[in-house]
């Protein structure tokens, strides 16, 4: 299946064992695939795709058992990265510029980092940073959260922030991303596209501001070592609510991107 028609289009897109929910805008705008946050939904990016309006072709998708995307075996960071080639051919884009939020911004610089021939560029918004609770004790750390949090997951899953998985499971994807940040200098490192961070300021769940701040003073010595890499903005919100509060500095970040790669 390769849409070619100019009209938006909904539908669902078989990979692996499950089937992702995803919507293309279409049209002959420069396609921008959106990568969501680790129990995110779609719906998350709305403010930016009306900020940037018919300029662009805008991608999104729900993430395995997130949305009204199907349940599967495999919630890996690996079976992320194929959903992204999965979307990508049953769209036709051959080269995205990718705009991750938080988790979906690891992916972002994962992918970019495998097929340097086939990404235009990459917005980060608040993620993709060399920083990451590793270890026992940082496991158990985030074990014990998401058990306080099993009574409110429920609530949160209509409003786009908790999957249709069991805490264990929420639990083991936040132990992986993790481990996968505190590894992310070298991949960051080699990065050929130009890559645009939108970086909060304020604190998250989880995590508060002191552990934010080094968070994201990690990425220094990134941006100190790779020019391809630069801070768009910084933002007065949190974590939680950039796409919601500073959906406008995304949307600059996305077009300065657009315009890094022209160059």
């Amino acid at each position: 299946m390769t849409p070619s028609a100019s009209s938006p289009w909904t539908g669902m897109v078989p990979v692996d064992d499950t089937a992702l929910a995803v919507t293309d805008t279409r049209g002959p705008g420069r396609p921008v695939v959106y990568l969501n946050g680790s129990y995110a939904d779609q719906a998350h990016w709305r403010h930016v795709i009306t900020e940037l309006g018919a300029d662009f072709r805008h991608i999104t998708y729900d993430e395995r058992a997130r949305g009204r995307s199907k349940r599967s075996a495999d919630y890996s960071f690996e079976a992320c990265l194929r959903d992204v080639d999965a979307v990508l051919a049953a769209t036709g884009v051959e080269r995205p510029l990718l705009v991750g939020w938080s988790y979906g911004a690891a992916l972002a610089v994962h992918w970019a980092d495998r097929e340097p021939d086939r990404v235009l560029g990459v917005v980060s918004v608040d993620g993709a940073m060399p920083y990451g609770l590793t270890g026992a004790e940082a496991h158990e750390r985030i074990r014990k959260l998401f058990r306080r949090m099993r009574p409110l997951l429920p609530l949160v899953r209509p409003l786009g922030m908790a999957a249709r998985m069991d805490v264990h499971q929420h639990a083991e994807i936040n132990i992986e991303i993790n481990e996968i940040s505190a590894a992310l200098a070298p991949v960051l490192g080699r990065l050929t596209c130009p890559v645009r961070y939108v970086l909060a300021t304020g604190a998250s769940l989880g995590g508060g501001r002191e552990e934010m701040e080094q968070l994201r003073a990690s990425l220094d010595p990134v941006l100190a070592r790779n020019p391809n890499l630069r801070v768009s903005a910084k933002v007065a919100s949190n974590h939680s609510r950039i796409l919601r509060k500073d959906f406008r500095a995304v949307a600059e970040a996305v077009r300065e991107t657009a315009a890094a790669h022209d160059r």
